[in-house]
């Protein structure tokens, strides 16, 4: 007898008395086949150890069954669950993932779109941390699912989104109920979209309640760093730049914001309430811990898996889809009134 390494397709159909056509339809689950077949097969391929060439395969199908995903910083949790959701749910459908950390960097971002172009992915699902993604590069025409970004230049690009616009405007109308006057934003890259429509959100809550924009508290952190924030901070507080509320388009600028608040000695939320967005378990556990816009991550990556599968089995319905996923605030401990540090 062979042995397991030299098994072939047609030594399982042997073995199961069925044809070869049958071991590769159960194989690929398409076509028709008994369960009793299916059983069968699958139970000789565990015993011999039989692995497919997929190398083959893909050659045959025409597919590799394999996607890539671009994440801009996998240290920041919020992406980092994103990622992890979307790999559970493509292996469960029997496909390989290839995860590229880019950090935020336009040059990885191009070299990475290259090597999975060269893999032939089937798919790309892309969470970039630049607003002009090179997808002309590109050699193929292959599915391409964009999450909370909606580049300038790939209209015809599918987009998964949570409703940013809302959240920026929910955090600003709840501090302007809890009295702040003075409001300070913090802005990570404004060359993103979601971090537009936070910004606009902001500024039409500040207009729909009669309070005054005043652009020395609107703060462009750029790419968004814990140190800086807190420079940043301590440096408005030192020249008696006054605010009593700070909006944050991420959880991470809330935080550093707070950590700067606590050197200077200032009360949150009795002196300054802030409010951060992502709802990452750093809001949660921070003391105090921090109100902020909840993003349903699972949903997010959900749908963009679900979206990117349609389009890589059905080519014909790949078209411009535009999805926007419902948002939340969270309360908690930086805009309660009745909170003592």
């Amino acid at each position: 007898m062979k042995s397991k390494k030299n098994m072939s397709m047609k030594d399982i159909a042997q073995l199961c008395n069925v044809s070869v056509a049958t071991v590769s339809r159960v194989i690929n689950q398409n076509g028709r086949f008994s369960k009793e077949t299916e059983k069968c097969v699958l139970d000789t391929i565990s015993e011999l150890g039989y692995e497919t060439n997929m190398i083959a395969r893909s050659l045959r199908i025409r597919k590799t069954e394999s996607i890539g995903v671009l994440v801009p910083h996998l240290k920041n949790e919020f992406f980092a669950s994103l990622v992890l959701n979307i790999e559970n749910y493509f292996f469960d459908k029997g496909y390989s993932v290839f995860i590229c950390n880019t950090n935020s960097e336009e040059k990885k971002e191009r070299r990475y779109l290259k090597s999975l172009d060269a893999k032939e992915v089937d798919g790309i699902i892309y969470i970039s941390g630049n607003a002009n993604i090179p997808f002309a590069m590109l050699k193929r025409n292959i599915p391409i699912v964009c999450i909370d970004r909606a580049p300038c230049k790939a209209k015809s690009a599918a987009i998964i989104e949570s409703d940013n616009y809302l959240g920026g405007f929910l955090a600003t109308e709840k501090l302007i109920e809890k009295k702040c006057e003075k409001i300070l934003v913090l802005n990570t890259n404004k060359e993103i979209s979601s971090v537009q429509s936070r910004f606009k959100g902001y500024l039409d809550a500040l207009k729909e309640y009669n309070v005054p924009v005043q652009k020395n508290l609107i703060l462009d952190i750029g790419y968004s760093s814990f140190e800086k924030v807190k420079n940043n901070i301590s440096e408005l507080i030192q020249e008696g730049t006054f605010f009593d509320g700070i909006f944050a388009t991420n959880d991470w600028l809330a935080l550093g914001a707070l950590h700067a608040l606590k050197k200077h000695r200032v009360e949150v939320p009795n002196k300054v309430k802030i409010i951060g967005f992502d709802n990452t378990s750093l809001s949660k556990y921070s003391y105090p811990s921090i109100t902020t816009i909840n993003q349903d991550t699972k949903k997010l990556g959900t749908e963009a898996s679900k979206c990117l599968l349609n389009f890589m089995e059905n080519e014909k319905k790949r078209g411009p889809v535009h999805i926007v996923l419902p948002v939340q605030l969270i309360e908690r401990e930086t805009t309660q009134t009745q909170y003592f540090n």
